[in-house]
């Protein structure tokens, strides 16, 4: 296997287009066509994460948080950005990074969480703008049926629970080759009137090159008239946080101390005690202030997550029990779900949980 086969098979999971504009995630280190000897999954890229690779002879780090963030103007060692980069390098080790692109993925960061929580039904919580696309084309009437269909089997026309969706008219339209053409319909230079159907087919942005690809090598033209547009519609199954509901409804105290026991922190922060009954619960890993308003919305009864400075906490309003876990451990079982997802698919070379916790903040 070559790092780019694992990478493809991430990026099932948390295509990068699902990241964040402000995000740096993918192959940060390295070069896809490297041989991979073992893969170490960790939630961090630190220099003992590195040491630790080296150790146990993975050549590939697959870390959630990417150790190159904002841009890197020189590598001279001067900070521990520069120094996990320049050890990589030197080992030549690769580094990948998943970060926000697993965070909106349906089976990401807060997936798990559900998981560990033991949450039902769970959904996301801020689904994402600007996934989904729309393709319209047009074809002879007589051929709609046969490339429509190969859109579907390349990606297009899903809607939520629906597939092979798509919206056709029946028109004409005119054309004529100047003295370079081939038409495949028609003749040289002379005006032509074709029966056609227009077919409009909206996909996941994921999609798009192999439906282009079906698209331009399917058509039986030789110009393709085709338009492509980025809609503002959100996607349910894409996005930020998540919300379900526990098995049974819990009083604060008791949700507080099973949400410390079951993600293993040794401190939850709180916003004042209600006296409501916890049932439906909102969660989002790392920092996920931005969304207490969306968890409101959503009517949780508590919302889950990390990094809530102190004047956010007033933002519960009597109306929700809010619960900061850290933000190291609202992440943590991320990287035991890359271990996972990874072991399924490759058994020719080791796939190591990282033993080495990343968390840079100790409790007193």
């Amino acid at each position: 296997m070559i790092i780019k086969d694992i990478t493809n098979y991430l990026e099932e999971l948390a295509p990068l287009n699902y990241a964040e504009n402000f995000d740096n995630v993918g192959l940060l280190v390295g070069n896809y066509n490297t041989t991979v000897s073992g893969v170490l999954v960790t939630l961090d890229t630190l220099e003992e994460t590195v040491e630790e690779a080296i150790a146990k002879n993975c050549n590939l780090i697959v870390s959630f948080h990417p150790i190159i963030f904002g841009g890197l103007k020189k590598l001279n060692g001067n900070s521990y950005v520069e120094r996990v980069v320049l050890k990589a390098i030197k080992n030549d080790i690769a580094i990948y990074a998943t970060h926000t692109a697993l965070d909106n993925s349906k089976n990401g960061v807060s997936a798990k969480m559900c998981e560990v929580l033991g949450l039902e039904n769970p959904k996301i919580l801020i689904p994402k703008k600007g996934i989904i696309k729309k393709l319209t084309t047009y074809v002879p009437a007589k051929n709609a049926e046969k490339l429509r269909n190969l859109l579907f089997s390349a990606g297009a026309g899903s809607l939520g629970n629906y597939d092979n969706c798509s919206f056709n008219t029946l028109g004409a339209s005119t054309f004529k080759g100047n003295e370079n053409s081939n038409p495949t319909i028609g003749e040289r230079g002379i005006d032509h009137t074709e029966k056609e159907t227009q077919i409009s087919v909206v996909f996941e942005s994921k999609y798009e090159a192999a439906i282009l690809k079906v698209l331009k090598g399917n058509h039986e033209y030789e110009e393709v008239a085709y338009e492509l547009l980025t809609t503002e519609n959100v996607y349910q199954n894409i996005g930020m946080g998540m919300i379900g509901k526990l098995p049974e409804e819990m009083d604060e105290k008791a949700f507080l101390l099973y949400l410390k026991e079951t993600m293993q922190t040794d401190c939850v922060r709180h916003s004042n005690l209600i006296n409501k009954k916890i049932k439906k619960v909102a969660v989002l890993g790392g920092s996920g202030s931005f969304a207490i308003s969306n968890a409101k919305r959503a009517g949780a009864d508590a919302y889950v997550s990390a990094d809530f400075k102190y004047h956010e906490f007033f933002k519960a309003e009597n109306s929700i029990l809010l619960a900061d876990i850290g933000h190291y451990e609202s992440e943590q079982f991320t990287k035991n779900l890359l271990v996972d997802y990874l072991t399924k698919k490759f058994s020719n070379f080791a796939v190591i949980l990282s033993e080495k916790s990343t968390n840079p903040i100790y409790y007193i």
